[in-house]
C-alpha cells in the first residue's frame, strides 16, 4: 500500500511540473477502492439428513446471513458435495476433513432430549467452518452447544465465531489442502 501511495504522489508531482512548464498534463491514476474477494462456495448434501433437511438448510441460511467469506449452498445434482450431512441415532457431530469438507451428523439422541434442530445444524456446521466447541458455554455462543441447555434455541454465531470463520476463510483464498493422510477432526 506504501509503494501505491508513493507512486501516486509521484504521478501528481509530474502531472504538476509538467502543466507548470507547458508540458502535456497528465491524468493522475483515479483511486480505487480495494475489491472484496469472492465469498469461497462450499457445496452440502443433505438428501441424507432425514427429517433435518429444512434443519440443515435453515442452519446454513443462518451461516450466511452471518459471514461474508463462505457462502454455504445446496449441491447441484450431480455433483460431489464439500459437506455431507446424515441423519442417525447417536449424538450430533462433524468430521471435518478440512476447513469447509467434511461430514455433519445431526444425532437424533440430541433431538430427543429437546435440543433445537436448526441450532445443531449451525453448530455443526461450524465445526465444518472451523470452530470448536466452547463448552461451558452461554446460549448466545453457538458453539457452547448442548451446554447451553435445552431452552436455548439461538442458531447464530457470536461476534467472535463470525469473525473467526471470516478470518480462516478470508486466508484461505484457495481451497485448503486436506488434513494429513489419515487425520480427522471428530467435534460434537
Amino acid at each position: 500500500m506504501r509503494v501505491r501511495t508513493v507512486a501516486h504522489g509521484l504521478t501528481a508531482a509530474l502531472a504538476a511540473s509538467l502543466a507548470l512548464v507547458g508540458g502535456p498534463a497528465l491524468a493522475a491514476p483515479a483511486a480505487t477502492a480495494p475489491q472484496p474477494l469472492a465469498a469461497r462456495v462450499v457445496t452440502y448434501d443433505a438428501g441424507a439428513a432425514a427429517e433435518f433437511r429444512a434443519a440443515v438448510d435453515r442452519g446454513a441460511a443462518v451461516w450466511n446471513e452471518s459471514v461474508d467469506a463462505v457462502e454455504l449452498r445446496p449441491v447441484a445434482a450431480g455433483q460431489r458435495a464439500d459437506i455431507r450431512v446424515l441423519a442417525d441415532n447417536g449424538w450430533p457431530r462433524a468430521v471435518t476433513t478440512s476447513l469447509g469438507r467434511g461430514t455433519v451428523y445431526i444425532g437424533r439422541q440430541a433431538v430427543t432430549e429437546g435440543h433445537d434442530t436448526v441450532r445443531i445444524s449451525a453448530h455443526e456446521l461450524g465445526h465444518i467452518l472451523g470452530l470448536p466447541d466452547r463448552k461451558p458455554g452461554p446460549c448466545t455462543s453457538l458453539m457452547s452447544g448442548s451446554s447451553a441447555g435445552t431452552s436455548c434455541k439461538n442458531p447464530y454465531p457470536n461476534a467472535a465465531e463470525k469473525a473467526e470463520v471470516e478470518r480462516d476463510f478470508g486466508a484461505a483464498a484457495a481451497p485448503s489442502a486436506p488434513v494429513a493422510a489419515g487425520a480427522v477432526r471428530t467435534v460434537g
